[in-house]
């Protein structure tokens, strides 16, 4: 917290805090800011899971509130009572398994949350940990922000972001994270909120802000959402919040066992539960006695009644505002994820050290191999090596590009920018790096073991190593994709390769290949066939070797030695072999796109299939839960 000024006098914190706000609202105006906020509304909101027991089990049971503009809705209660649901349903975000009934209303309307006009910030922390704070907005910024804007409006809107929420003193400060010192996690919370605030959202979730925090990390969260109310309708759940916190809150629902036992003004809920339970040690009977108690009340009469004004009085209809354009955000993605990968060192230097290791090693061990008969073997042997073992090391980001993907999903799913211009830039900001690690070790063992003389031979021997370091890093975004647990994820790919490898037609050759699966079709499918029958027809090929093993001296050619000893198919070209690998590694990439876009699919999908049903099938679903509560 070395960052945060704790002794700021509170005249000079209000005094600088309102000229912020003054130096924003010049900039608002080319947001098309409204001033009047967004309502919500909920209504005998029942949220349900299937379950293998009973059948089904309810998590949230016959919700009813509000949320208004300019105030704070803290959602508390024990953990298990479903706060984070609670808040899921109310942004749309549940997954498949659960079924939600009831009514939720945004200004008395039933309408989508659409990009701009609500943000949610999850439990999670999922940061770029190499940018500073300044960088990570800025970025953010240029996402998020509309064309129409010109660059030093959004980065003034940027700046000025960043200072509402006290991050000023920590703008050049790396993010950090494991092994790397930075900023405090009170202060990544605050700058997850600053990036999610950027397009002025008039609905904000935040689940759970303070957890894992102490109570002043706590405080200056909270006291910098508090700041953030003003025409803005803010709910956040929150667990074991201090006093200091707690008299932040407006209005204050309390859950217990998916039930409302207190929803009101913040600063009466501690009187009204002390007369709900009488004094009494909270059990399940004093729970289902405050329960009862609240529904039974006057307050609980008076938030129906609110809701019914609330949806009377209606209000505007929530439109998708704009963000960068596809170019824009290619753009600005590319630069982010280079400045990413330069300042990672496991990404791509560790890597770059180990293969210029090995390659001085395969240099070494294969060097100047000559003409005779045994270099027809370690020719062999090396190209092996290098298409096997080298590529197969590509592995060793994958770490690292889970860390990319957490932050893609999260600045998907809150709309900042789509799958393609994901693929794109990560692509396009990968290329430098894996050429550099693929040409400089590729240079130092071909020069050393004297592979064929000729600047071209030497040319494709690096190429075909770039496109099957592409094509193995593409096969690892597949499984990150489908498998986001990294120990799980580098078994499955390793897994996935050594099937590869064993079937590329080298550590067996094709014509002894079982037919059964290793060669139909494994064999066809793996690159490593390619890329060993390039790597052989571009050695091989206008070479002779000399038949010294015994005695006899004659002479053979490259060509018979790649159709008798490699098997390799001679109908086409080592130029061919590459095209099919570049076909590989746009296929893989393709087949990456289409997976990340199908699980986007699935949430849009997701979001539209818990629009919410009439209160009739909540009564019905109502009538078919038991009566007694469920855990």
């Amino acid at each position: 917290m070395a960052s945060v000024n704790l002794e700021m006098p509170p005249m000079e914190y209000e005094t600088r805090t309102g000229m912020q706000e003054a130096e924003l609202n010049a900039v608002k105006g080319q947001m098309g800011s409204k001033t009047r906020g967004v309502s919500l509304t909920w209504n005998d909101l029942w949220v349900t899971v299937s379950t293998r027991k009973s059948g089904r089990k309810a998590i949230l049971q016959g919700l009813t509130g509000y949320a208004r503009p300019s105030e704070l809705l803290a959602v508390m209660g024990p953990s298990g009572c479903g706060k984070s649901t609670f808040l899921d349903a109310l942004a749309g975000r549940l997954d498949f398994s659960t079924r939600q009934s009831g009514d939720i209303l945004i200004n008395g309307h039933k309408q989508k949350l659409s990009y701009g006009t609500s943000a949610y910030l999850t439990q999670d922390e999922t940061l770029l940990a190499t940018l500073t704070v300044k960088e990570a907005v800025y970025y953010s910024a240029q996402l998020q922000l509309p064309d129409s804007m010109t660059k030093s409006e959004k980065i003034q809107i940027a700046e000025q972001t960043i200072k509402e929420m006290g991050l000023q003193d920590a703008m050049n400060t790396r993010i950090g994270g494991w092994g790397n010192k930075g900023i405090s996690g009170g202060e990544k919370r605050r700058l997850s909120i600053c990036m999610e605030i950027l397009t002025r959202p008039k609905l904000l979730f935040l689940d759970e802000p303070t957890s894992g925090l102490d109570s002043a990390a706590s405080y200056y969260v909270m006291s910098g959402i508090s700041r953030q109310k003003e025409g803005r309708t803010i709910i956040a759940s929150i667990h074991q919040p201090s006093a200091e916190v707690f008299n932040l809150f407006h209005s204050l629902c309390l859950l217990s066992s998916g039930r409302i036992v207190y929803f009101g003004p913040a600063s009466a809920a501690i009187q009204d539960i002390e007369q709900g339970s009488a004094g009494r040690i909270p059990t399940e009977e004093v729970i289902d006695l405050l329960v009862n108690s609240f529904k039974s009340s006057e307050e609980y009469h008076e938030i129906q009644n609110q809701v019914a004004e609330i949806c009377e009085q209606g209000g505007e209809i929530l439109e998708k505002r704009s963000h960068a354009n596809f170019t824009t955000q290619s753009l600005v993605l590319t630069r982010r994820s280079s400045v990413n990968m330069f300042r990672d060192l496991g990404y791509y230097w560790m890597r770059f050290a180990t293969y210029v290791a090995i390659a001085l090693g395969l240099g070494s061990i294969y060097y100047d191999l000559g003409s005779n008969y045994r270099s027809i073997e370690e020719r062999g042997l090396m190209v092996a090596f290098v298409v096997s073992f080298m590529t197969f090391m590509t592995v060793g980001g994958f770490p690292s590009f889970v860390e990319d993907m957490k932050v893609f999903q999260r600045e998907n799913l809150n709309g900042h920018y789509g799958c393609c211009t994901f693929v794109i830039g990560n692509t396009l900001s990968s290329i430098p790096y894996v050429l550099l690690i693929s040409f400089v070790p590729g240079a130092i063992a071909y020069l050393l073991s004297g592979f064929q003389n000729g600047f071209g031979h030497f040319i494709y021997f690096a190429l075909v190593l770039f496109t099957s370091m592409m094509i193995v890093e593409s096969l690892m975004m597949n499984v990150a994709a489908i498998v986001p647990n990294f120990l799980m994820g580098i078994v499955a790919g390793a897994g996935i390769q050594g099937l590869q490898i064993l079937s590329g037609g080298y550590f067996q050759l094709p014509s002894e290949l079982p037919n059964p699966i290793w060669k139909y079709p494994l064999y066809y499918m793996s690159f490593h066939k390619y890329a060993y029958q390039g790597m052989f027809k571009n050695e091989f090929e206008g070479l002779k070797f000399t038949d010294d093993l015994f005695g006899n001296n004659r002479t053979m050619s490259g060509e018979d030695i790649l159709r008798e000893r490699w098997e390799a198919e001679m109908a086409y070209s080592k130029w061919i072999d590459l095209a099919i690998l570049v076909s590989t590694l746009i296929l893989y990439r393709l087949v990456f796109l289409l997976i990340i876009k199908t699980n986007e699919k699935v949430v849009h999908a997701r979001k539209a299939s818990t629009s919410v049903l009439s209160n009739r099938s909540s009564q019905i679903m109502a009538n078919s839960l038991p009566a007694s509560p469920l855990h």
